[in-house]
């Protein structure tokens, strides 16, 4: 089949087969291309949407890239199941099979090292949110009377500020000791920016937004120290996903970029 070569991961050889009706981008089933000791794992895909001019038209069809990255993905969490991937970002092209191994061959230090960082690990999020209604809530905790005059409802906005103040400040106390908790239990840890509620579509307002790198063999007890947090605190979720490939702890060295 003629096209670009789509490049999903790099990993180590493993045995493992994947999943028979695996389909990646654009419809075709991911291959194995190995060298130089490391595999790469990639697809075929279409010239006319993957050529860099395409891109550049693709990245303002939202449509378009949710597919795409769902079938990203797609792949990745496969890869996760059988062997450890060091995932690249989504639409890593080259022109053919000998541009893959090309960009293999140069970055083969670095690609080793960050495999032996990630061997037998996974990423696990954790989220925690300020519940959407709770800030409010905690200033009004008992019907709050009419304001009689402007100085009875200044009184009455300070104390609702200050109650919504205490709220975020017992969020924050809160997310602080579980990020140290779970930070002592996982490898390496990563705090990214609160997610804009806008933007992510969940209710609340992120406090904490932080991913862990744990081995695989100690996941279950990780869950279960995050878990048993979750009624802890009232008006503060505490969210957790994966396990997913340590996209978090690739390391830019761990992108590629078309040819």
């Amino acid at each position: 089949m003629t096209g670009l070569r789509y490049v999903y991961a790099v990993c180590r050889p493993f045995g493992a087969a994947l999943q028979s009706q695996l389909t990646g981008v654009a419809g075709d089933p991911p291959r194995l291309l190995p060298h130089g000791g490391l595999v790469a794992v990639v697809s075929h895909v279409p010239e006319a949407d993957f050529s860099e001019e395409a891109l550049r038209a693709h990245l303002e069809d939202l449509d378009w890239l949710a597919g795409t990255a769902r079938a990203h993905q797609q792949v990745i969490d496969a890869l996760t199941v059988v062997t450890t991937p060091l995932p690249l970002r989504l639409a890593t092209v080259f022109r053919d099979d000998s541009g893959v191994r090309t960009m293999m061959e140069e970055r083969e230090e670095s690609f080793r090292r960050i495999l032996d960082r990630l061997e037998g690990r996974v990423e696990w999020g954790v989220k925690i949110y300020v519940e959407s209604g709770a800030d409010q809530a905690a200033g009004r905790a008992e019907p709050a009377p009419k304001p009689a005059t402007g100085r009875d409802y200044l009184r009455q906005r300070r104390r609702q500020t200050r109650a919504s103040d205490d709220l975020w400040s017992r969020a924050e106390e809160f997310a602080n000791r579980l990020h140290e908790t779970l930070s002592r239990r996982a490898d390496d840890a990563r705090l990214h920016p609160p997610q804009n509620p806008g933007l992510s579509g969940a209710a609340g307002r992120n406090v904490l937004n932080a991913a862990y790198l744990v081995r695989r063999d100690v996941s279950e007890e990780f869950v279960e120290m995050v878990d048993r947090t979750k009624d802890d605190a009232p008006g503060i979720r505490v969210e957790l996903t994966g396990p997913w490939a340590a996209y978090s702890f690739a390391g830019e060295e761990g992108t590629g970029e078309g040819a």
